[in-house]
């Protein structure tokens, strides 16, 4: 993936966003990308586009925060009394856990059903079609007016503020950026409603839906060999 980020970098400003924090940006995106890769034209957006790093150089890493939208100690903590309340509601409560399943990133609460360490096999089979969040997604909401719930990747359940989800961090890329939504094209495997990725759809981006890795692959490989025409 980092080589197929690389040639991307070639033909297109690329922007990551997912609803994993900074550590796991720096992990899985930032520290895998080949020397060649051209970082200024690499937009992060971690916890669902609700923080934005850009890349500058310099001492350190390089990557500079340019906006976080953090919620106060109190939200926070309604916010995982929330979590705690409806998963004993729902009853879902899985009989093998990875790591810690509520996680605070600061400008957004990420619910995590099998822990935040759960192997890739477990996380594909525990709910495939969605029918298990969809249910603790309807008890937060009860218990949450006001905020943001959605469905992202294969277990997890992200609150933010209200209208502080992927449509909000992609009109904050244009206006860092400079560069139009009508010309953004968005990659994402939630793009349904109730998923994290639905935003961009509904803000009017052209969307290609992909269902895993494999998938991201051969998107980014066609648009390379599009645009290097």
């Amino acid at each position: 993936m980092g080589e197929a980020l690389a040639d991307l970098l070639t033909v297109a400003h690329v922007a990551v966003i997912s609803g994993g924090d900074w550590p796991q940006f720096q992990k899985q995106v930032a520290s895998r990308l080949p020397p060649r890769a051209d970082l200024s034209r690499l937009w992060l957006m971690p916890t669902t586009g609700t923080k934005l790093y850009t890349y500058h150089g310099g001492s350190g890493s390089g990557w500079e925060v340019a906006y976080a939208e953090l919620f106060s100690a109190a939200e926070r903590a309604a916010i995982v009394g929330a979590f705690e309340a409806a998963l004993e509601a729902t009853g879902f409560k899985p009989e093998q856990t990875w790591g810690e399943r509520i996680e605070d990133r600061g400008s957004q609460i990420t619910f995590s059903a099998l822990g935040q360490q759960a192997p890739v096999r477990a996380k594909e089979v525990w709910d495939p079609d969605f029918a298990k969040r969809r249910v603790i997604q309807a008890d937060l909401r009860g218990r949450l007016p006001g905020l943001s719930i959605n469905m992202g990747g294969a277990t997890s359940i992200d609150v933010t503020r209200q209208g502080v989800d992927k449509g909000y961090g992609l009109r904050k890329l244009r206006d860092a950026s400079g560069i139009p939504l009508e010309r953004m094209l968005f990659i994402g495997d939630a793009i349904f409603p109730g998923g994290n990725d639905y935003p961009a759809k509904e803000l009017g981006l052209e969307t290609v839906r992909v269902k895993d890795p494999e998938g991201t692959l051969a998107a980014i490989a066609a648009i390379v060999a599009c645009l290097r025409q």
